[in-house]
């Protein structure tokens, strides 16, 4: 082909790119056109390759107008683009206009979960009252879960705890009365502290029981102590956790690790004794709620203590049960449901 034929080609191509260009009506569009027109294997790229059958001042005419070809589709591309871009925008502001004055939507803010809530409420309390606050390991030993606390090995009463186990033989704390042995050989007397943390026990969940629970476990050791300490410091903190005038009631209990072992009640809020059945109390008008005693001998013996020179009280008491009867919630379960609906009435 001559110069005159190559540049009617090249007129010719260049006025179909120009249209096309001009006809696109979206940005993919066009930039497919150009990948198809201006790429290597594009028809400019064709003609290019055909320079060398032209004489030497004809290549450098040629040459020239393929360059300057090419600059006129790259600005009627830049226009188009640009057109078609500022098209999109004002068809996202039509598609999204915002009116500023309507009022924003309501954020949803979280808060604490109810039973950490009342969990730090607690030890706000205890603390008030001279207690330290411990955490306890979600994992121990046999010996800190059970044997230092006068429950050894093949003792029946191992079988009141559900109790999962390791593969090593650790134990996921079934009780934060596993502390209780650390909390005694480690600290100076005397000693009062609380141990508020999860628990793990092998059980089925039903509306009053589940695998993970939470205690505060309580321990005091000093000279003199008495069981009316016991039941002065208990009455104290929890008539300051319900805000009311707590009555208390004791009754006989088995605990390995106190002499003797207490079960205490205290009164129902909810029915207040009258006659009538009770959601709350089970229509007995006390609630089961502490269990509790005289620490016994053989604990503070093996955690180096004289049980003729001090003496002591402990308690283990289940944050979860303080929280379901001070909100008289009747199933367990819907502290681990993770329902909304539930949590943020809290």
């Amino acid at each position: 082909m001559n110069l005159e034929e190559l540049t009617k080609e090249l007129a010719v191509i260049q006025d179909e790119i120009l249209t096309k260009i001009k006809a696109s009506e979206a940005i993919p569009q066009l930039n497919d056109i150009k990948v198809a027109y201006l790429s290597k294997k594009g028809p400019l790229k064709d003609l290019q390759t055909k320079l060398p059958t032209l004489k030497p001042e004809e290549k450098i005419t040629f040459g020239q107008k393929i360059n300057a070809a090419k600059s006129t589709i790259q600005s009627a591309y830049d226009k188009r683009q640009e057109e078609l871009h500022l098209q999109e925008v004002n068809l996202r502001k039509d598609k999204n206009w915002i009116d500023v004055t309507i009022p924003g939507k309501k954020i949803s803010i979280g808060h604490l979960h109810p039973i950490t809530q009342l969990r730090r409420e607690a030890e706000n309390i205890f603390m008030n009252m001279g207690f330290e606050i411990v955490e306890p390991r979600s994992i121990d030993t046999d010996y800190n879960v059970f044997e230092a606390l006068n429950i050894p090995v093949g003792h029946p009463a191992r079988d009141m705890w559900d109790t999962f186990w390791t593969t090593n033989g650790y134990i996921p704390i079934t009780h934060t009365s596993a502390m209780q042995h650390t909390i005694l050989k480690e600290h100076d007397l005397p000693v009062r502290a609380i141990v508020p943390g999860r628990c793990f026990r092998q059980e089925a969940t039903d509306a009053t029981h589940e695998h993970t629970f939470y205690q505060i476990e309580g321990v005091y050791v000093d000279k003199n102590i008495t069981l009316s300490d016991l039941i002065g410091t208990l009455k104290t903190f929890l008539s300051a956790f319900y805000d009311r005038d707590v009555q208390l009631r004791i009754q006989p209990s088995y605990f390995p690790f106190v002499e003797p072992g207490l079960e205490i009640m205290i009164d129902c809020a909810i029915c207040k004794g009258k006659e009538g059945y009770c959601s709350t109390c089970r229509g007995k008008r006390w609630i089961e709620l502490v269990p509790a005693g005289p620490i016994h001998p053989n604990v503070l013996t093996m955690a180096g203590i004289d049980p003729n020179e001090y003496s002591g009280f402990a308690w283990g008491m289940g944050l979860d049960r303080l929280v379901m009867i001070k909100y008289g919630i009747e199933d367990l379960r819907w502290f681990h449901s993770g329902d909304l609906r539930f949590l943020q009435q809290f």
